[in-house]
């Protein structure tokens, strides 16, 4: 179990505590959040997300007290992107134009495998809600497609593999892979990456890529972006 499935669990039989003097949850506490609206707070800053599926009683929290959770996160320049089709929501920095303000999401810098794996991740999802099913990937056919970027013959195939291996577990420990129980190296992608990845980026960046391949030249892991 971890620290997400951790605040999950405490909502199912936790009761809000009061200070001696009966206001707050805490002695010291001025804030003014119920006890489970202040989980889901901070799970959605814990990331990478929130979902029914995964947090099935923080869920419906986030629902009611959406208001108040965005206000909480809009005083940190922070904005909640809540999708109520997929039930999933998620923290991002907000837009502040010119205003200088502090950045107090991490950011994760991308690998030219990562990118190109995002790239197919969501293309599959694309055509998977096409379809209406759900977008499943295997990481032996994963490794196939992805070949095409693979450097040329002779050079470092041992090391292409180890780094894609290491982009599938970023995209697992993200959840943007999420592990199908009882079907060893197949994962359902996130429906959350059609959020973070529009169609007109994946077009453009697809574009980008596609044009890569086919120069021929070999590909450089600084060749890819930058991720909240």
């Amino acid at each position: 179990m971890n620290w997400s499935d951790d605040i999950d669990a405490a909502a199912t039989h936790d009761t809000a505590p009061e200070s001696a003097n009966g206001s707050g949850l805490f002695p010291g506490d001025t804030g003014s959040l119920p006890l489970d609206a202040r989980r889901v707070l901070c799970q959605l800053l814990a990331g990478p997300s929130l979902d029914a599926e995964r947090h099935g009683l923080l869920w419906p929290v986030l629902l009611r007290e959406e208001t108040a959770i965005r206000a909480r996160l809009a005083e940190l320049f922070l904005e909640l992107v809540l999708d109520r089709d997929l039930r999933v929501a998620f923290v991002r920095q907000a837009d502040t134009g010119e205003m200088e303000t502090p950045i107090l999401l991490r950011s994760s810098p991308l690998t030219f495998i990562d990118s190109v794996l995002l790239l197919n991740l969501r293309q599959r999802l694309a055509e998977a809600s096409a379809q209406g099913q759900r977008a499943v990937v295997d990481a032996d056919e994963l490794h196939a497609q992805l070949a095409v970027y693979e450097p040329p013959q002779g050079t470092d195939r041992a090391g292409f593999t180890k780094k894609l291996n290491a982009a599938i577990e970023k995209m697992k420990k993200n959840n943007v892979l999420q592990s199908i129980r009882g079907s060893e190296g197949r994962y359902e992608v996130a429906p959350t990456l059609k959020l973070l990845f529009s169609a007109e980026e994946v077009q453009a960046l697809g574009a980008v890529y596609r044009e890569l391949a086919s120069s021929g030249r070999p590909f450089r892991d600084d060749e890819g972006g930058e991720d909240e």
